[in-house]
């Protein structure tokens, strides 16, 4: 009998435990669920989007193994049968080879970069460290600079860089691209968010100011600089407007310039050979990204971007 009353407590607290723990694995069952149709609610318009971008590559990549009679045809042929590869021989080292263009795009988009990368990260730590009378007056009249259309300065530079002897060189698509409104805020930005306790320790121990810049709040933006490096690394690379006004020799055009040389017998674009050279231009913009992209998320993250 007295077994059997101190049985009952026990097989009560059992059977209660038991829908419980039922009611507990449907809740986790429930919330998968839940998790998973977001993820397809989510997903699957991502997926058409991305589709949607990426189909005018995928026509770039499928004409430029095309002749010119395949190119248009209608309906469009997304596998090219036979796949040609004399376009990308034509365009690599034809007579009208895109290879000193690229190597043009190449040195100018590599000194713009590096200008601007200096240019812009001693102007935003200046803006962002240094306290001087009207700092913030000049850095917003500095920051209304970008309201102006680039348009409007491409006679002014015209005129300019002719009387200094730099018009149809190089020299003039390289100096005016390495300082950037932009540049300059993305550096400010990120060096206001910064702790200034890094600085003032630094000045205790008898550190200068070059040297509390270069050694703690440069490497500290790498980040941001990697990703101001890839902006300033695609808007020269596609510039096509400035070197169209301030370039007239062809063995100095730039990539944007040179593929408008690849034309048939009538003078009209040849879509072929257009499209080979185009894949070419992309390819050193991709491997930029793809190298660089981890930093360019971190740098959004640090200046507040979104």
């Amino acid at each position: 009998m007295t077994e059997t009353t101190l049985d009952a407590p026990r097989r009560s607290a059992a059977s209660s435990a038991v829908p419980a723990t039922t009611d507990a694995a449907d809740r986790a069952r429930q919330r998968r669920r839940r998790r998973r149709t977001r993820r397809w609610a989510v997903g699957v318009p991502l997926w058409i989007l991305a589709i949607a971008f990426l189909a005018p590559f995928a026509w770039m990549l499928s004409t430029s193994f095309k002749n010119e009679l395949d190119a248009y045809a209608v309906p469009m042929e997304w596998i090219p049968s036979p796949a040609e590869l004399s376009n990308y021989t034509t365009v690599l080292f034809g007579e009208d080879s895109i290879l000193p263009a690229f190597a043009n795009s190449v040195f100018v988009a590599l000194l713009r970069v590096a200008g601007e990368l200096v240019t812009a990260t001693m102007a935003g730590y200046a803006f962002a460290r240094f306290t001087f009378k009207g700092r913030d007056k000049v850095f917003l009249l500095y920051l209304a600079t970008a309201i102006i259309p680039a348009q409007l300065l491409l006679v002014p530079r015209f005129i300019y860089f002719q009387q200094l002897g730099l018009y149809d060189t190089l020299w003039a698509l390289i100096l005016p691209g390495m300082f950037t409104v932009l540049g300059t805020f993305l550096m400010r930005q990120f060096f206001v968010a910064q702790p200034s306790e890094f600085a003032e320790a630094a000045r205790m121990d008898g550190a200068s100011e070059w040297r509390i810049f270069t050694r703690i709040y440069v490497p500290l933006a790498s980040p941001v600089m990697a990703a101001l490096g890839i902006l300033a690394f695609v808007w020269s690379w596609n510039d096509y407007e400035t070197p169209l006004v301030l370039i007239s020799s062809p063995e100095m055009y730039t990539l944007p310039l040179s593929l408008t040389s690849f034309t048939n017998e009538q003078g009209a674009l040849s879509p072929g050979l257009a499209m080979a050279a185009s894949v070419v231009t992309i390819v050193p913009v991709l491997v930029v990204f793809l190298l660089l992209q981890r930093r360019f998320v971190q740098a959004l993250t640090h200046t507040g971007i979104k």
